[in-house]
């Protein structure tokens, strides 16, 4: 699947190597090789090395994973960084091919796979492969010449043969029945189709038209744009691209993503290659294709299958548990890349790759970041937090001062405010206390993604807000995908605000998130005066008995030996650790943890 619209042929000529996705690698070529090559890196103790140039100049890694003989290190690579630990932990790489090579059915006959999830190998030929989509496909197309080719297809150009449209071009990706090997497989390319239709409305989301199929092959008709790939611009570019310019497509993908996002899309493949101007002209509009590796995500779901492109992978995805937050992550990786022209995490093997992600830390010393703005910096650590908790979402990246300084943005509305207040909702007493004395400490800067978020949800300017208005700001912006992914199944957690309204103080409570404060270079500051409100207003003498109900700690947990050091002993009110753990309002289940 993961077709570009307009990607070239393999025919072309290209500079650079298109992006390996992690779902296309074979885990059968040449293991000893990959051993051979992990083996070397341990006895090296090398974790990442940094091409000095221009990242997409240089090689695959897929080649120094499938070469008999990896070349030397470059005499100007950057200096290697070393674990703390004696050894590199071990490579999530082998697992991770041997999990997509069941997805995509590319194991080989004479080995043992194991099932992902219970789920069993199923012949090729007890299949199922129609899929219910118009059959009429020659008789309203006309095919043009390829376009582009991937591992799951290819791309035509073509033009209606009549109607209203007649004439008009389209992108038709092509996808072969007999290339879908597995019930995976054949689900994803369904899903990619009921994504595509359910997305609606948005400008900088590729059209489509509708699907077909045939007994050889899917159809898959959308908009065609001809301006080329975003990777294409980089490249003509040099490598780097102007704050002002940068900013400027960046606020086209995060737009786009956040409209997704809301809507319970996650992309999960995310690169420069999946955004597409749909004309040669400079400020051309920008559309983010390529939904074959998407989903559907519930609000407080989390995904497991392993997909997407190595150099743009997030952490959590290598750990198996996810969300939207994933998708940010590739955007911060595209940011960088968009300001410096070189990649964040690189290495000649794709187990290198997978290790930069998790244990490395991007480098912001080199030029040109030294010459670059601190909100520009800023913007791109904030989005490569490897913590999913503390990093932005896409409507709060509009809202960062690199970006909002820019133009007259408009911030979208965020998911995350809705699972944030389905919290607060349910919290305690004490805690919402807490919480009302850190929202009290926030910067003109940190509150004004809160209040373009309030003014989403307050139609009638009357300073609060109510369930009747969530509701009718959700469904004004709703499409199919938001019913699929069940977004609004939250909205019975917001009940009490049918009885009652919330004013904008109580909204910045509900509606801060304490994960990304504490990711703050400030958060010291904001704990700390935070505490000191709450000891005017809000803190109280209590015992552990009651500091237990209100967190609503079960009588297994033995709550005098994990609540001792919240409260002090002196005047049995609160301490500072109590405050700030409680502002994180632990669950029962992490309490025992904490023992």
């Amino acid at each position: 699947m993961g077709i570009c619209a307009s990607r070239p042929s393999s025919k072309t000529n290209r500079f650079a190597p298109k992006e390996e996705e992690i779902t296309e690698q074979n885990p059968n070529s040449n293991n000893a090789n990959e051993e051979q090559v992990e083996k070397k890196q341990k006895e090296e103790l090398e974790v990442v090395k940094k091409s000095p140039f221009f990242p997409f100049y240089s090689p695959s890694p897929a080649h120094y994973l499938f070469s008999k003989k990896s070349p030397a290190p470059s005499s100007n690579s950057t200096p290697r960084r070393f674990f703390k630990r004696p050894f590199p932990p071990p490579s999530p790489a082998k697992h991770i091919r041997a999990v997509l090579a069941r997805r995509h059915g590319s194991v080989k006959p004479n080995e043992a796979s194991i099932a992902e999830n219970g789920e069993s190998n199923e012949s090729v030929a007890g299949l199922d492969k129609s899929f219910g989509f118009l059959k009429n496909f020659g008789s309203k197309y006309e095919m043009g010449e390829e376009v582009g080719r991937g591992h799951f297809g290819y791309t035509c150009s073509a033009k209606f043969k009549k109607g209203e449209l007649k004439g008009q071009p389209v992108a038709v990706k092509v996808i072969p029945k007999p290339k879908m090997t597995t019930a995976i497989a054949i689900e994803d390319v369904r899903r990619e189709v009921k994504i595509l239709r359910a997305l609606t409305g948005h400008d900088n989301l590729v059209q489509f038209y509708d699907a077909y199929e045939d007994q050889e092959n899917v159809y898959v008709v959308m908009e065609l744009c001809e301006g080329g790939e975003l990777l294409d611009r980089i490249l003509s570019r040099g490598g780097k691209y102007t704050e002002d310019d940068a900013k400027a497509v960046m606020i086209q993908v995060l737009n786009v993503v956040a409209f997704c996002h809301l809507q319970g899309v996650v992309h999960r493949d995310l690169k420069p290659e999946n955004f597409l101007f749909t004309t040669k002209d400079e400020n051309s509009q920008l559309k983010a294709i390529d939904f074959g590796l998407s989903d559907f995500v519930k609000p407080d779901e989390r995904l497991n299958d392993i997909v997407g492109s190595a150099y743009y992978v997030a952490p959590e995805v290598l750990h198996r548990s996810y969300s939207t937050e994933a998708d940010v992550w590739s955007i911060g990786v595209i940011a960088y890349i968009l300001l410096c022209g070189s990649r964040p995490f690189w290495a000649r093997t794709e187990s290198g790759i997978f290790r930069a992600v998790l244990k490395a830390d991007p480098s912001f010393d080199e030029p040109p970041w030294p010459s670059l703005s601190s909100e520009a910096k800023d913007f791109v650590k904030r989005l490569l937090n490897k913590d999913p908790r503390k990093r932005m979402t896409a409507p709060q990246a509009i809202s960062h001062p690199w970006i909002r300084n820019y133009s007259d943005v408009k911030v979208p509305l965020d998911i995350l405010i809705f699972k944030l207040m389905k919290t607060y909702m349910r919290s305690s007493s004490l805690r919402k206390a807490a919480l009302r004395a850190l929202s009290k400490t926030l910067t003109v800067n940190e509150l004004f993604y809160l209040k373009e978020q309030f003014a989403l949800l307050e139609p009638n300017k009357s300073g609060t807000i109510n369930l009747e208005n969530i509701k009718t700001a959700l469904t004004k912006i709703a499409t199919d995908a938001m019913k699929e992914s069940r977004v609004l199944d939250f909205l019975p957690s917001l009940n009490a605000l049918q009885y009652r309204r919330m004013d904008f103080e109580e909204f910045c409570a509900a509606a801060l998130s304490v994960h990304q404060l504490e990711a703050l270079d400030l958060w010291e500051q904001h704990a700390r005066c935070a505490y000191e409100l709450f000891e005017k207003d809000g803190n109280r003498a209590i015992i552990i008995e009651e500091l237990a109900s209100e967190l609503g700690l079960s009588p297994s947990v033995p709550v005098h030996a994990v609540l001792h050091d919240w409260i002090r002993h002196t005047d049995g009110k609160l301490s500072f650790l109590g405050f700030v753990k409680l502002l994180h309002g632990l669950s029962s289940r992490n309490m025992a943890k904490a023992q």
